[in-house]
């Protein structure tokens, strides 16, 4: 299978364009081999341009994706889906399109899925430059390769001015935020860290703008986003945080399901599925932009949780999802556990990864058709068992993809698992190869912005016109709220 998509070399001023082929297995799911015939149709597709001036991979026509989601409308007992249409599955659709093996109702999903994302986010793909700045963790959560116990980690935590000097790096190369991620460690030393870090980011980066005649985001903005993803602290080391600079926080459920999150963690007070709960809410609560997520795979999952998953991102207002597959890492109790049941299921690894691979993609794709507009991440996760995974998921619905930034003689001692990738790659040497990437996918990267998800700002101005909690700061409303979301039957639902 091969995608198609326009050389950024070859600016057409007709729509006779010349095309380049691609090797991209499996993304010619959601852009058919027939587009290679479409793309001097004016009927069949529109063409697109970046902020750059390039030209990046046709958009079909309405009427084609109609047509071909076609089977997808057909599962939901309608006659067709619009394009973009977001539609709120229960439990029992869910359940049944996770384990669909129907080719033609798949692509259908996937396709579905990516004119959602192209109605919310145009074609763009937002990075999070991602500095881990320490391994040093308090916790054993027992699939994780830098848990405490593991004692052959080399522990480490970057000196402030290294962090900050990467950050600034990061703007001056047109990222528009970072992602700070650590193992956890609850002490005042490292809030102190973490806070003069934020100032000094937000601060030093606002005023690079300043010197260069940045323009600032579209609601006065300026400077570099800060993302924190460091665990679970108490509700004063979260408000301080937020009062230093730091807008987005990540914090994995890891299951909806606190029986199974049980399994993947010690019993002790340390490992609650309770706290982290707790601990998302207050960070809402706070006013941050809130992302979670779940691992894809794990040992004694079952399709009901997966299905569960989504559910619960829905009904607690996620702004931002991670999905990545559970990849193996040795010495871990859960390791252990997922060697035992692929010799119970008599499979290896390899025929585990392209199984994994692909639930977690389709858990991406009903993600992106049932919320609409959050942020959605690509996670890294997806190239240790495919190469051209991250590719794949920004065309099953993913937006978001986080380049490491840390440095290189550091990086291989912050191994969550087996295989990750781009150890021995430089800043700039990742940079250049997640560009390729996206260009690959057919998508633009959106240097120098935010990328706030959607959904929060909707959110937000939900809030204050009915009379809630407003935000300090305007952000844009990106598509009428209340005409998101559809049941089967094709009645409007709100999102929020």
């Amino acid at each position: 299978e091969q995608l198609l998509f326009l050389s950024p070399s070859r600016r057409p001023s007709t729509m006779m364009h010349q095309v380049e082929r691609v090797m991209l297995p499996s993304v010619s799911r959601v852009v058919p081999r027939a587009l290679g015939r479409a793309v001097t149709g004016v009927m069949a597709t529109r063409q697109h341009v970046t902020s750059k001036g390039h030209s990046r991979l046709p958009v079909l026509e309405p009427d084609v994706v109609r047509a071909r989601t076609k089977p997808l409308a057909a599962f939901l007992g309608r006659v067709s889906l619009e394009p973009g249409e977001v539609v709120a599955l229960d439990r029992p659709e869910l359940e049944s399109l996770l384990q669909e093996t129907d080719d033609k109702l798949v692509r259908a999903l996937y396709l579905q899925a990516d004119s959602v994302c192209e109605r919310f986010q145009h074609g763009k793909v937002h990075f999070r430059g991602l500095i881990e700045f320490s391994n040093v963790c308090r916790k054993n959560c027992g699939y994780c390769g830098i848990r405490k116990r593991m004692a052959d980690v080399k522990r480490y935590t970057m000196s402030k001015e290294e962090v900050v000097n990467i950050a600034k790096w990061a703007h001056d190369h047109e990222y528009g935020s970072v992602m700070l991620q650590s193992g956890e460690l609850l002490t005042e030393s490292r809030l102190e860290y973490l806070c003069d870090v934020i100032r000094n980011i937000r601060s030093q980066t606002s005023a690079m703008d300043v010197v260069k005649g940045r323009a600032p985001q579209a609601d006065g903005r300026k400077g570099l986003g800060v993302a924190l993803s460091v665990g679970e602290l108490p509700l004063t080391h979260y408000r301080a945080l937020k009062e230093a600079g730091a807008h987005r926080y990540l914090l994995r459920i890891e299951s909806s399901n606190p029986e199974l999150y049980a399994r993947l963690h010690p019993h002790d007070d340390l490992h609650s599925w309770e706290t982290r709960y707790k601990c998302i809410k207050q960070l809402q609560d706070l006013g941050f932009q809130l992302g979670t997520g779940v691992m894809v795979g794990v040992p004694t999952q079952t399709v009901v949780d997966q299905a569960g998953d989504l559910l619960w991102f829905r009904k607690e207002s996620i702004d931002m999802v991670g999905m990545g597959p559970y990849v193996y890492e040795a010495g871990t109790p859960v390791g252990e556990m997922f060697m035992q049941e692929l010799n119970q299921r008599g499979i290896d690894k390899e025929a585990y990864k392209k199984e994994v691979f692909e639930r977690t993609t389709r858990m991406t794709a009903l993600a992106r058709f049932t919320m609409g507009d959050v942020n959605i991440a690509a996670t890294t996760a997806l190239q240790a068992i495919r190469p051209d995974g991250r590719e794949v998921a920004l065309r099953r619905g993913a937006n978001i993809l986080m380049p490491i930034l840390t440095p290189t003689d550091t990086r291989q001692h912050y191994q969550l698992y087996e295989g990750k990738p781009c150890l021995d790659e430089s800043a700039t040497q990742c940079r250049g190869c997640l560009e390729l990437r996206v260009k690959t996918a057919g998508k633009e990267i959106a240097w120098g912005e935010w990328g706030d998800p959607v959904h929060y700002w909707n959110n937000l101005h939900s809030k204050a016109a009915s009379g809630g909690a407003a935000s300090t700061a305007a952000g844009p409303v990106a598509v009428p709220l209340g005409e998101t979301a559809t049941d089967r039957s094709g009645a409007i639902h709100k999102t929020t």
